[in-house]
Parts: structure tokens; sequence; C-alpha cells
């Protein structure tokens, strides 16, 4: 059971991170504007989610990747908070604010998920 979690995390952070490149200004809208080259960020953001999730798949860097993934998900949740405190909406999205505190809880499930499916 692990291991197909672990197939569908690996999945999950590699189309994530695709999406930054995809869509960068999905990404670039919620960014805090203390931050600089938010782009720049966005691209970075979204080549970490690929390389965690390529390698949560490869035994030898399984650690490595987990401990990756599990920074970058804490280093993103001021962004997270941002979009919610300012009611910021991704180009496209329409979300209501309780479903955007809703996500917050979220990143939390994440963390637990890739410690466990990488880490433990």
């Amino acid at each position: 059971m692990k291991l197909a979690f672990r197939i569908l995390l690996a999945v999950f952070f590699v189309l994530a991170g695709a999406n930054h490149f995809r869509r960068p200004d999905i990404y670039v809208a919620v960014m805090p504007p203390r931050l600089p080259v938010p782009t720049a960020l966005v691209y970075l953001s979204g080549a970490l989610e690929i390389a965690g999730g390529a390698g949560a798949l490869v035994p030898a860097t399984r650690t490595a990747a987990g401990i990756l993934l599990i920074a970058l998900l804490i280093v993103v949740l001021p962004a997270n908070i941002h979009m919610v405190l300012h009611d910021i909406q991704p180009a496209g999205w329409a979300l209501p604010q309780w479903a955007l505190w809703a996500r917050l809880p979220f990143q939390l499930v994440f963390i637990a998920w890739v410690w466990w499916t990488c880490l433990r």
C-alpha cells in the first residue's frame, strides 16, 4: 500500500510542478508582494516539486526528496496564508472564502503523506 501512495505522491508533485511552468500566472498571483522575483520563485518551486516527486521513487534519493518536499511545503505556506488573508483568487478561480481557509490544513496532510511515504 505504501508503494501505491508513494507513486501517487510522485505523480501529484510532478504534475503540480509541471503546472508551475504551464500556468505560472496562477502561482504568481498568490505570492506575497514582499518576495522578490515572483516568477523565478514560481519556476524554482515547480522544479523542486518535480525533482522531489521523481526523487521519491528512487530508493537512493527518497529520503532527500522527502526532506525537500516537506521543506518546500513549509516554505510555500506563507503564500497560501497570504492568499487567504487577502482573498486573492488565482487566475480563473472563484473560490469562496471558506474554501480558501479549508485548503490550509491540507499542507499538514501533504507533509504527513510525504513523511509516511518517504521518511518512515
